[in-house]
């Protein structure tokens, strides 16, 4: 790994939400969405730095296609299914709890975890299902009351989108209120790089 790990305080961001939405029309959702700007090469969090470390083989991704995914009717439903899915099925419980440690990111498969082992799975299932790794990308990101979180963004030719375990629904990363702080790299799954904070967001209520 060429960067260094740094812990970014992602405890405490478990809370999930009950219910699945109904999935929107791709046409006037997607139509909102931008893209992120990113930057250069940061650090990785340690938590997957240590992920890395237990699953070399999920960390030395390198994509040839770097296109975002084609967004189509069929792609958000996916997109929704999963996000609704995941959240249903994952019961939200911090890693002290689970493990004795903090920031421990691992597959929820137990049925439990926090933000961190919910973006595992939508990652790995859309993944599954055809979704380019190099447009499901872990994402960290600061909320409003300063806690830190992650999410899983998804690069579509629409913009980007974020799905994200304390909300059914799938939104435009720009509508989401968050800070968005560093994601994996495009290119690279064991690479992260920063994003840009001087870009114009729409900071809205976080549901």
């Amino acid at each position: 790994m060429n960067s260094s790990p740094v812990a970014l305080g992602l405890r405490f961001c478990i809370a999930g939400m009950v219910g699945m939405v109904a999935a929107a029309s791709v046409v006037t959702s997607a139509a909102a969405a931008g893209a992120m700007t990113t930057g250069g090469i940061t650090s990785q969090p340690i938590g997957h730095y240590d992920f890395c470390k237990a699953n070399p083989t999920e960390c030395s991704v390198r994509s040839a296609e770097l296109s975002p995914v084609k967004m189509t009717s069929s792609l958000w439903k996916q997109l929704t299914n999963v996000t609704g899915t995941v959240n249903a099925s994952v019961t939200p419980m911090n890693d002290i709890d689970i493990y004795g440690k903090d920031e421990v990111w691992a597959y929820p498969d137990k049925g439990v975890g926090d933000c961190e082992d919910y973006v595992l799975e939508k990652r790995r299932q859309l993944n599954g299902m055809g979704v380019p790794l190099s447009s499901l990308l872990i994402t960290v990101v600061r909320k409003p009351d300063g806690e830190g979180h992650a999410v899983l963004t998804v690069r579509t030719s629409k913009g980007d989108f974020v799905l994200d375990n304390l909300n059914d629904k799938v939104r435009s990363w720009d509508q989401t209120g968050y800070r968005f702080l560093k994601r994996q790299a495009v290119d690279n799954t064991g690479r992260w790089v920063s994003i840009r904070d001087d870009q114009p967001v729409l900071v809205g209520s976080v549901q």
